[in-house]
């Protein structure tokens, strides 16, 4: 599948002057560039747009940020961050861009293996003949 890029349609939206709460689950992707606040996002792709606020867990396959995200985010993916995103909060993909001017605070795992614990992973691996 392609990854969500900017001027890509999405199946949903919630506008610059909209504000959205609770718990959103999507099939297809969702453009933010209001706010959401919420306990979870579940959607194939999100796209936070440049005015987007959002406050919540995500889980998606693939997550570009613009904006501003408070949450963690569990990308099956990709997680592409541009140049203007404001991100707190933990990220665990396979793969993770991150473009100059990102400002970012929290941990990042890059693996495919969702299950296992990446610190045990590489300590099996190293400690194997």
């Amino acid at each position: 599948m392609p990854e969500l890029q900017r001027g890509e349609e999405a199946n949903s939206t919630i506008g610059e002057n909209s504000h959205f709460e609770g718990s959103f689950a999507v099939k297809g992707a969702i453009r933010i560039d209001g706010k959401f606040e919420g306990e979870a996002l579940i959607v194939d792709k999100v796209f936070i747009g440049p005015k987007g606020k959002v406050k919540t867990n995500i889980k998606a396959s693939s997550v570009v940020v613009e904006g501003i995200l408070i949450g963690n985010v569990q990308a099956k993916n990709r997680v592409l961050l541009l140049p203007t995103s404001r991100i707190l909060g933990d990220i665990h993909t396979p793969e993770l861009i991150i473009q100059n001017g990102t400002i970012l605070k929290g941990s990042c795992i890059i693996s495919h293996d969702f299950e296992q614990d990446a610190k045990e992973l590489i300590l099996s691996l190293y400690n194997s003949e």
